[in-house]
């Protein structure tokens, strides 16, 4: 018989991160990481994604944490295992694009607290929105990923995927994601893509997708008999649903075979024991909705990620308009086309799904339209693949000036006036990023911060005055 020639995939985990950012809303805390990491950086994970998405702002929000000291926690513990992010270009963790300077500090001070992956997306596939962050964590001698956002219509060819690849490898990356945030990537589908870029590139070449549309597992199946190098997966008591296929199910699936990770199943066991009486406690307390965990195909029909589809029920829950629920559906891929057929992920997803609520409510096409509509249409995001509608563009900003070039060419440089701005909270280099972020929940997490250590402070004072408090 002849010998098997090893050509085993890398798995990359995302329990830490998109896992509970898709399924529990964000809301794992730092301590429930930490008991675990040192099993987890045994397995032999290419990497393990623990940071950026929603992550920062969550901590900073509802967890009252700083997100970089959760950062170098993770760091301090993971001694064998490299730890990936999740960047949105230009926007870097926030809503809007930052000045250069920003972004530019915020990838240092990432790579300087312990990430070495960086995976840079844009909402619009804008490559212009990515070079900053690559050329910035090419200096830093981090490892520099481009994700394209990976999405269906006339405009979003085979040849238009090879054409991205080619520049990709040019603007400097180190390797490249087909970012699936919808599970819209169908398993034959996925062969044809990967093959038509591992001929285009030499890059190694990364695929992530959510279970949303039931799919995945064997989208990840066909991209690996291609030749993905990479896939990303959750331990599965967070996998499937709105998150990613199971780690343990894709160990199993290549066992024995070409694809063999060589992962331990016994030390995968132990882990998932680990996070199964969270994941209890989340369905208990009502955090994790049953919901969505199940397979939800309209995500195919509709192109809807799963993240935009719970949004989409609660906007409409508030306006006591449940029973629109389908126009709303059907809505959205028009609003889509309108915008010039962008990928739907954040925050495209969001303005996007937010337009066609207000279009089907107010009984009229763009009656009311939001500022983030309005500055897609100039151009404030950057370019899309398709122009726009004109009579929607003329209908919603008129005669307003249309941008061309990189949107962040029109910002100053901001580091500065933001270091001004919150000199008075200042413990650390890394706050003026928070603040540059989220400057109301980054001022309100300071003030907790401040009141925690005066609280503290008390507490000494009391014990060394010989009283013991409870």
């Amino acid at each position: 018989m002849a010998e098997v020639t090893k050509k085993p995939v890398k798995i990359m985990e995302t329990v830490l991160r998109d896992a509970h950012q898709s399924l529990i809303a964000t809301r794992m805390p730092t301590e429930k990481m930490l008991p675990i990491i040192d099993k987890m950086d045994q397995v032999g994970y290419h990497a393990v994604e623990c940071w950026g998405g929603a992550t920062f702002d969550a901590s900073l929000r509802f967890l009252h944490e700083d997100p970089w000291e959760r950062l170098r926690k993770l760091r301090d513990g993971f001694k064998n295992t490299k730890l990936q992010m999740l960047f949105r270009g230009q926007n870097i963790l926030g809503y809007r694009p930052y000045a250069d300077d920003v972004v530019e500090y915020f990838v240092q001070k990432s790579i300087a607290n312990g990430i070495d992956i960086i995976r840079i997306f844009d909402c619009m596939n804008d490559l212009r929105n990515l070079q900053t962050a690559v050329s910035a964590a090419n200096k830093e001698k981090g490892h520099a990923q481009v994700a394209l956002s990976y999405t269906l219509g006339d405009a979003y060819t085979l040849e238009y995927w090879t054409t991205m690849a080619k520049r990709i490898e040019e603007m400097g990356a180190d390797s490249i994601c087909i970012k699936d945030m919808a599970g819209l990537l169908l398993p034959y589908k996925a062969t044809e893509l990967v093959t038509a870029l591992k001929e285009t590139t030499d890059l190694p070449i990364q695929l992530h997708t959510h279970y949303t549309s039931g799919v995945a597992s064997m989208t990840y199946l066909k991209a690996v008999e291609a030749g993905v190098d990479i896939i990303d997966c959750a331990m599965s008591p967070f996998a499937l649903g709105t998150s990613q296929p199971a780690t343990e199910v894709m160990v199993e699936t290549f066992k024995g075979t070409e694809y063999d990770t060589g992962f331990d199943q016994n030390l995968l066991a132990e882990i998932a024991d680990y996070f199964r009486p969270y994941k209890d406690e989340c369905l208990d307390s009502g955090l994790l909705n049953p919901k969505n965990l199940g397979v939800n195909i309209k995500t195919l029909l509709y192109q809807v990620p799963g993240g935009m589809l719970s949004n989409l029920t609660s906007q409409l829950k508030e306006q006591h308009a449940e029973d629109k629920y389908y126009e709303v559906l059907e809505e959205v891929p028009r609003v889509r086309k309108d915008l010039g057929e962008c990928p739907l992920v954040t925050p495209s997803s969001q303005i996007v799904g937010t337009q066609a609520v207000f279009n089907v409510l107010m009984g009229e096409r763009y009656k009311m339209v939001t500022k983030e509509t309005k500055d897609v249409l100039s151009g404030k995001y950057g370019a899309t693949v398709k122009p726009f509608d004109p009579e929607v563009q003329k209908k919603c900003i008129g005669d307003a000036e249309i941008i061309t070039c990189r949107p962040a060419d029109l910002i100053e440089n901001e580091l500065s006036t933001l270091e001004s701005e919150m000199a008075q909270y200042k413990e650390q280099d890394e706050d003026v990023l928070s603040y540059a972020l989220f400057p109301q929940v980054a001022t309100d997490f300071f003030k907790y911060r401040d009141a925690q250590k005066t609280k503290v402070d008390a507490k000494v004072a009391d014990t060394e005055n010989g009283a013991y408090p409870v």
